[in-house]
């Protein structure tokens, strides 16, 4: 079963990579243009994955602009959870449309298109906006090109990914917090969305289809994030490559519009000031709230047999944090910890012990800062399995089957959630989730039986990463 609003397709064109961006890391990439080109006519078109969000925060997804402080700019962003277009110059809009629609769903991929021809007769056919296929007509502030309008877009100044400048000598802000995969621009002329994706036949669900045979044009790039030596790589042949900026191999992932995958979920934060980075993959909790609700995945699974590690980073106030499952998300109080109810099972660094409706009981030895805890969720038989650095505790065998051996029972009809706590209000930790597609180095590499995730630990046999090709396969 799955509870995402993300992405489920089968078959079809694959996508392979995505370039996770952390907003606190400053992380974007850059190119300048040797020559400019059509500046009235070009598209562009990217898959975005969202992290952070905020009704006050603006997240730069593209932008271009002169060195003038009333400079020239052509920008897209996440502004107020709206998604926006702006053209400025000389500090007057040109161009603005915005969303009247929200954009918060941080377990799904948004296909963003936009499509500007500025020699067109009509006003509103100058530029145009499609999110998921479905052209945007409904917008909370819409000024329209002049015709013949001629933007910073294809000009010899720089373009941003990922992040914005304000004016000729201001630093750069705004970055986007999340995931960018299949970014494309088209110089020279206006598609619409049927050139980058199309709907699938069996799902409705809109899927991306292969891009390198379209017409590029002089500035127009292609980026797949496929070469992990070299992720601003243009493959259109044109050469138009990126310059990183605080990105290295470790912010490619294989969490993609695609095959999307489990991240944990700011959406359930009942911490209220626990703080998500890294995509969603890396977790803080909070000591200075009286709350120990448990931060969530977010997919949540009711049959099958599923895996996932976790990597304690660090700890303030000493090794209390509980890992494990809970299908108690959404009816729980605000000082419950990942332990208080019978469908809680977590693992307790401090001394080791299975967590279970209130109860501590003896289990497996503690854990603290560097190890890594991987879980092994059997919702066909009704078991969890937790290892410590590859070894199962309490002598479990996560392929035992009906006879669930050294596994805690788990009982079936319900929806589980990966998830972490602290025990105490007064404390708090930082871990690393991998749901195959890790933020941390992986010094072995494993996948599981269907070639899915990348593991430091085995995945046990008949066992599955947590992502749509496998929930659509196994789930």
């Amino acid at each position: 079963m799955l509870i995402v609003g993300g992405n489920q397709t089968a078959g079809g064109y694959e996508v392979d990579n995505s370039l996770r961006f952390n907003e606190d890391n400053n992380d974007y990439l850059n190119r300048t243009p040797s020559s400019s080109s059509n500046r009235t006519t070009f598209t562009i078109s990217v898959w975005v994955k969202r992290s952070d969000l905020g009704s006050s925060e603006t997240f730069n997804i593209f932008q271009q602009r002169d060195n003038s402080n009333n400079s020239k700019q052509f920008t897209i962003q996440l502004r107020n959870d709206e998604i926006r277009m702006l053209d400025q110059s000389s500090g007057v809009n040109r161009l603005l449309l915005q969303t009247d629609r929200l954009f918060r769903d941080v377990s799904a991929w948004y296909h963003i298109v936009v499509a500007v021809d500025t020699t067109q007769g009509t006003s509103t056919n100058r530029a145009k906006l499609y999110i998921n296929g479905v052209q945007e007509t409904d917008f909370s502030s819409n000024i329209y090109y002049a015709q013949d309008y001629e933007t910073a877009v294809n000009n010899t100044v720089r373009a941003l990914i990922g992040a914005s400048r304000p004016n000729s000598t201001g630093t750069l802000s705004n970055y986007f917090d999340g995931y960018m995969s299949e970014f494309v621009l088209i110089d020279g002329q206006q598609l619409d969305p049927t050139s980058f994706g199309e709907f699938d036949e069996d799902s409705g669900v809109w899927k991306p289809i292969d891009v390198s045979g379209l017409t590029f044009g002089t500035n127009g790039f292609y980026l797949p994030f496929e070469n992990s030596a070299a992720l601003g790589q243009d493959d259109s042949g044109n050469g138009n490559n990126f310059t990183l900026n605080n990105l290295t191999s470790i912010d490619q992932t294989t969490d993609t519009c695609t095959n999307n995958y489990a991240t944990m979920n700011p959406l359930f934060n009942y911490y209220a000031q626990a703080t998500f980075s890294e995509g969603n993959l890396q977790t803080i909790t909070s000591d200075s709230v009286t709350n120990v609700t448990p931060l969530v995945s977010t997919m949540g699974v009711s049959t099958g047999k599923w895996y996932c590690e976790y990597k304690y980073i660090a700890s303030t106030g000493g090794d209390f944090p509980v890992v494990g499952v809970t299908s108690n998300v959404g009816d729980r109080g605000t000082n419950e910890s990942l332990q208080n109810y019978p469908n809680d099972h977590g693992y307790f660094g401090y001394d080791g012990n299975y967590l279970n409706d209130a109860n501590s009981t003896p289990y497996g030895n503690s854990y603290t800062t560097g190890d890594i805890v991987g879980i092994a969720l059997d919702l066909d038989n009704g078991y969890i399995y937790f290892h410590k650095n590859g070894t199962y505790q309490n002598s479990g065998d996560p392929t035992s089957g009906a006879t669930g051996t050294g596994g805690k029972s788990v009982n079936l009809g319900r929806t589980y959630f990966f998830g972490t706590s602290d025990l105490a209000y007064t404390l708090k930790h930082t871990m690393q989730t991998n749901f195959g597609s890790p933020t941390f180095s992986i010094s072995s590499g494993n996948s599981d039986g269907a070639g899915y995730g990348n593991f430091e630990y085995s995945v046990p046999s008949g066992y599955y990463a947590l992502n749509t090709k496998n929930l659509a396969e196994y789930g």
